[in-house]
């Protein structure tokens, strides 16, 4: 109701004389300045908008809107009342409703409570939407590498130019690449079952990067996202229960099984009387021939001293086998 009274006491006129005398047209831009005058005032007033009024827009920056912090903002919201205003514009498509720009989770929130919901409106267009939503991601201290990253890669995704993304998330260009090597390595199903992760950084997440780019460690991490075990962990520990996996299942296929080895074998050689000559040990990499002196005296000096002989003409008839076939 203010702002209808501030437009009609710019444009009625004061007393019945000037009433009476015939109105001057006021200059176009007189009234132009009032009309972005009044436009401005209007967003920036904040406005009590019902919640069923107000649809998504712009992009996913958040991957946990559940738990432990979603039930704490319900709890502060219901007792102390909404102290910072989300940001909407109003829909391009649908007169009456309107998009959020940012402020999901409080807008989640009030929603669950049944309250209408503090707002700003403001006209945007979507290449501000980015990056009015983008400038209050850099805002917040507790929005986690890989949401950031991840907000990154849909931006890109849907044409955005790195310098757009570099000025929406306040960061230089070198950190966008870095960013997007992460971000568009995963789908956001995959990122939503993992969470927020607020205590990975970007090393740990390059790591899991590199174990994706195989498909059979990619496999094992996302089937274990679907378990029991999965589900009761925190965002950090999904993350690292996730890598483990992954981990496990790329060392497998980096380190083929090696064969078992086969069992060394030990037996006697006997002369042709029966008495025995030698020892012979065969393993998987050798054989062995121990030729003890106590029990055949004499012969293991002999042998010592013709073995490459003796060795040769073995050797000599193993190679004519080979010929023969």
């Amino acid at each position: 109701m203010a702002r209808k009274g501030i437009l009609n006491s710019a444009l009625k006129p004061s007393t019945p004389a000037a009433s009476a005398a015939k109105p001057k047209m006021m200059p176009r831009g007189a009234v132009g300045a009032l009309q972005s005058s009044l436009s401005k005032l209007q967003e920036s007033a904040v406005q009590e908008i019902d919640t069923s009024l107000i649809d998504d827009a712009g992009y996913e920056d958040r991957l946990s809107t559940g738990g432990e912090a979603h039930d704490q903002l319900v709890e502060s919201l219901k007792t102390y009342g909404q102290q910072v205003p989300v940001l909407l514009r109003p829909h391009p498509k649908s007169p009456g409703r309107y998009e959020i720009v940012y402020g999901r989770r409080r807008l989640m929130a009030l929603r669950q409570l049944g309250l209408p919901v503090k707002a700003m409106v403001r006209q945007l267009d979507d290449h501000a939407l980015v990056m009015a939503q983008g400038q209050e991601n850099t805002a917040r201290l507790d929005l986690s590498f890989i949401e950031k990253a991840s907000f990154a890669a849909q931006l890109q995704a849907d044409g955005y130019d790195r310098q757009t993304i570099a000025a929406a998330l306040s960061i230089d260009l070198p950190m966008v690449s870095r960013m997007l090597k992460v971000g568009t390595a995963f789908d956001l199903p995959f990122l939503r079952e993992i969470g927020a992760a607020p205590s990975i950084g970007r090393e740990r997440w390059m790591t899991l990067v590199k174990l994706f780019q195989e498909e059979g460690p990619r496999i094992r991490a996302t089937v274990y996202t679907k378990s029991e075990e999965f589900q009761a962990l925190d965002s950090d520990g999904r993350f690292e229960a996730v890598l483990a996996r992954a981990q496990e299942a790329y060392d497998a296929l980096k380190k083929p099984d090696k064969p078992t080895p086969a069992p060394a074998t030990n037996r006697t050689l006997h002369s042709h009387d029966g008495a025995a000559l030698a020892g012979l040990k065969t393993t998987g990499k050798s054989i062995t021939l121990t030729i003890s002196k106590k029990d055949t005296p004499g012969f293991g000096s002999w042998f010592d001293e013709n073995a490459e002989t003796i060795l040769q003409e073995l050797h000599h008839r193993w190679q004519q086998d080979q010929a023969d076939g």
